[in-house]
């Protein structure tokens, strides 16, 4: 910690905890509380239950669910793959070509993800690439929101590379791509992991543009929770978002070893 005294100390502890119980726990709290509540009139829940979370995980939230992770772990690949691959050729060039990349993938997230969706929907609703009513537009959708965070993640590791091991692997004679296959992306690969398991994040609890874009049979969690809240049932709907929080908590979790692993290499 950079304060020293333990005065400071616990003044910089207690201003965490001012900001951080209203603004992330209390809310948090309050969903999890919600999903346990048959009614909710005065200052706390009444009426504890579980029942809300039978209907969380009954056939219908499991099949969204799934939908969810297939959909989350796709774009996640897709927008890893893509963010990484733009950010080592940016790398290469001069400072305007740099900065022309950055401008490119940032440009989907500086707008609202509404207007994402609706652009995928009017781009892909037509031959010759005709997307719509299939899964593959929900997954385009979020790949094209995500991308950018794994863009940012993997050039901000890139410049804190230490040179010399790929010029001591190229003064002993290594091609490009046996540098950039055993040297490049081992040393990236702890924040690799860390931006997979950001794109993962996002796209779970990505809405609006989903919303305006999935059909009938690629219904993901998300979405069947604005439902279940739209019908006026807020302690379901509160019960299958901690079901949405739980699993992607535990994916997360699970990034995070293999990021762990990946720093000690």
């Amino acid at each position: 910690m950079l304060v020293h005294s333990r005065a400071g100390r616990w003044a910089v502890c207690a201003l965490f905890l001012v900001l951080f119980v209203p603004l992330f726990a209390v809310p948090l709290a309050v969903v999890g509380a919600a999903s346990f509540a048959t009614n909710w009139s005065g200052a706390f829940p009444s009426g504890p239950t579980g029942a809300h979370y039978a209907a969380a995980t009954d056939a219908d939230s499991l099949q969204a669910l799934g939908t969810s992770l297939m959909t989350a772990l796709a774009a996640s690949l897709i927008a890893l793959t893509a963010g990484s691959w733009a950010a080592l050729a940016a790398a290469s060039l001069r400072r305007r070509g740099r900065r022309f990349m950055d401008a490119l993938f940032v440009l989907p997230v500086a707008v609202p993800s509404v207007v994402v969706g609706l652009s995928v929907l009017v781009a892909f609703s037509r031959p010759p690439v005709l997307l719509n009513g299939t899964r593959w537009i929900v997954i385009l959708a979020h790949t094209v929101l995500v991308t950018a965070f794994a863009y940012q993640s993997v050039s901000a590791a890139i410049v804190r590379l230490d040179p010399v091991y790929e010029q001591a692997a190229a003064g002993l004679g290594a091609r490009p791509a046996y540098v950039l296959w055993r040297i490049r992306l081992p040393l990236l690969l702890p924040s690799l992991t860390a931006a997979a398991g950001l794109c993962f994040a996002l796209s779970m609890g990505e809405l609006s543009a989903t919303m305006m874009l999935y059909p009938p049979d690629w219904t993901p969690l998300p979405v069947q929770i604005f439902a279940a809240t739209d019908r006026g049932s807020l302690f379901t709907g509160a019960a299958v978002a901690v079901v949405l929080m739980a699993t992607t908590l535990l994916v997360l979790l699970g990034v995070s070893r293999i990021r762990t692993r990946a720093s000690y290499r």
